[in-house]
């Protein structure tokens, strides 16, 4: 940056805060949510949503258990005020859901949201006014006294409607607009004043929420002047302290974290963070963090597929590849070592079977929130053996044995590198297909025979003797020998008749399913006079049949 620009920038101010106890705070608990998609991230749309839209979006989060729903801006336009009145006309509330309103501090647009909510059983009326030092300056010319004039007019229109719905159980919330941005004297003061008007009780509380309408400084800064609030405010009892982060410097996460530490209650946000310029904080992501301490965040996420459906469709605003806990791309590794150890990892999951989540590089169990493991390793040229491997065992049921790896990884790499992309499953079984079952020149198997089998004594073991017809430079040509099995008998026909003295370095196999009429799959590994060595992989519904493809398989690729 040009020095010059840089001195257009002061540090923000500290808090004035000895003996601070939050960063000695861990959170042990949820904080009570309140979702502001409907308001907050609405008003921050392009084209913001139509009444249909809205519906979709408020079943959403009825189901993912939301007990407080900030509905809209009813006085703000038609549509919003529509909403309100949709949702309580047809219905639509749970007894165990309150909507939430939001007001400024004028009398005509605070009886019209009055309006807007008639009949409804529980409301949360929020009222607002700006108090930042910048907006009072640039924005109002008015002073402290006038702003406090104002909050506190509005708090008494509001106190003064209320008896006139009798049916409706109204709890009220205030926010001093750009808290972060007010002086903690004045923000302090005119919460009281406003609590003054309402009278709360430790039965009744009041919520002030205290917004960090701006982000502008670091989450600990916002966490010093919640704690500052919460020590400072009369009545302390008798208000519950409620959090509404943006995300200007990219840590309203953080932030949110950090204040819920020093004395915050309440956590107003939205789904994947939307919401004016950076967004509001991401409560996805928050509440998901909680999950992985051990902390029962009180939503249910499990099927985290159906909100980024709904998000991506009322929005018309992609999820992030990378968003924390819902991007595509999250539960995902290219990188070999990184796919080695969640390769390495799983299996012992699986295999300690404690159902204690400890996984390298995933801090949560894909599956509880309705992800699958298929997607965890995906394969492109920074992919290494063990993630190849993965792969072949996650969606075909091949467990290749360890050594044979390096080969295997070796080839797809190559692959990967001349595509210059990210290879799929299918294309990856089809170069295993391709470079293993189907290599069958110049050596294939037409038929093969076991003649006899017998053991004459214990000591001797089992003897065969076996008759094949091997194509040979697309001519058949019949072998015979004996041996301690067909394979050995196989090998040696092979080495008498056709190619010469070879060995077998290693064998393993295994079955491809459980059941009955499963194929088996062995992997063999020969070694030539001259030092190459090559793996070979044969597939049949008999073991034997098997083992004889996978010695063709790799003489083929050993003498090509």
């Amino acid at each position: 940056m040009k020095a010059e620009t840089v001195k257009k920038y002061k540090p923000y101010p500290e808090v004035d805060l000895p003996g601070r106890t939050w960063p000695e705070k861990t959170i042990v608990k949820a904080p009570a949510w309140c979702s502001v998609d409907l308001r907050d991230g609405n008003q921050a749309l392009v084209q913001p949503m139509n009444l249909e839209q809205k519906l979709e979006l408020f079943r959403l989060l009825k189901d993912i258990g939301f007990k407080e729903i900030e509905v809209g801006f009813p006085s703000a336009s038609q549509v919003e005020f529509d909403f309100a009145r949709t949702l309580i006309e047809d219905d639509l509330i749970p007894d165990d859901v309150t909507i939430q309103v939001l007001t400024p501090a004028r009398e005509h647009l605070i009886k019209k949201t009055f309006e807007a909510v008639k009949g409804a059983k529980n409301v949360v009326m929020h009222l607002y006014n700006s108090t930042s030092t910048l907006q009072r300056r640039a924005v109002f010319q008015m002073s402290r006294e006038e702003i406090t004039a104002l909050g506190v007019e509005g708090a008494t229109v509001i106190r003064d409607e209320t008896a006139k719905y009798s049916e409706t159980c109204f709890r009220y919330e205030y926010s001093p607009e750009s808290f972060t941005g007010t002086e903690l004297d004045f923000a302090l003061h005119i919460c009281e004043a406003v609590m003054e008007v309402w009278k709360p009780t430790p039965d009744n509380p009041v919520i002030i929420n205290l917004p960090s309408t701006v982000e502008m400084a670091t989450p600990n800064v916002y966490a010093d002047q919640i704690e500052w609030f919460c020590n400072n405010l009369k009545n302390r009892n008798s208000a519950l302290i409620s959090l509404h982060a943006h995300n200007d410097r990219g840590c309203a996460v953080a932030a949110t974290e950090l204040a819920l530490m020093a004395g915050g209650e309440r956590v107003e946000g939205t789904l994947f963070g939307n919401g004016e310029r950076t967004g509001n904080v991401d409560i996805v992501t928050l509440a998901l963090n909680m999950f992985t301490q051990g902390i029962d965040p009180k939503l249910d996420l499990h099927d985290i597929q159906r909100l980024i459906t709904v998000s991506e469709q009322v929005t018309d605003i992609p999820v992030h590849v990378r968003h924390p806990y819902a991007g595509e791309l999250v539960y995902t590794a290219f990188s070999g070592s990184h796919q080695d150890a969640i390769n390495k990892g799983m299996k012992l999951f699986e295999q300690d079977g404690k159902g204690q989540w400890e996984v390298p590089y995933l801090p949560i169990d894909p599956a509880d929130v309705g992800r699958t493991y298929e997607s965890i390793i995906r394969i492109n040229s920074q992919s290494g053996k063990g993630g190849v491997a993965y792969i072949m065992d996650r969606e075909f049921g091949l467990k290749m044995p360890k050594a044979m790896h390096p080969e295997f990884g070796a080839i797809i790499q190559a692959v990967t590198d001349k595509a210059g992309r990210e290879l799929q499953a299918g294309e990856i079984w089809e170069t295993f297909e391709n470079k293993y079952l189907k290599r069958n020149t110049p050596y294939g198997l037409s038929s093969f025979n076991v003649v006899k089998r017998h053991i004459e004594n214990d000591k001797q073991g089992s003897v065969a003797e076996i008759e094949a017809v091997v194509e040979v430079g697309g001519e058949k040509k019949s072998i015979a020998a004996p041996g301690n099995g067909p394979l050995d008998a196989f090998c040696a026909a092979l080495k008498q008749d056709i190619i010469g003295n070879f060995s077998l370095s290693r064998y393993h196999e295994h079955a491809l399913s459980k059941s009955s009429s499963s194929k088996a799959v062995t992997y063999i590994q020969v070694k030539m006079d001259n030092g190459v060595k090559k793996w070979g992989v044969g597939i049949d519904t008999d073991i034997i049949v098997a083992s004889i493809k996978a010695v063709l398989s790799a003489l083929n690729r050993a003498v090509s």
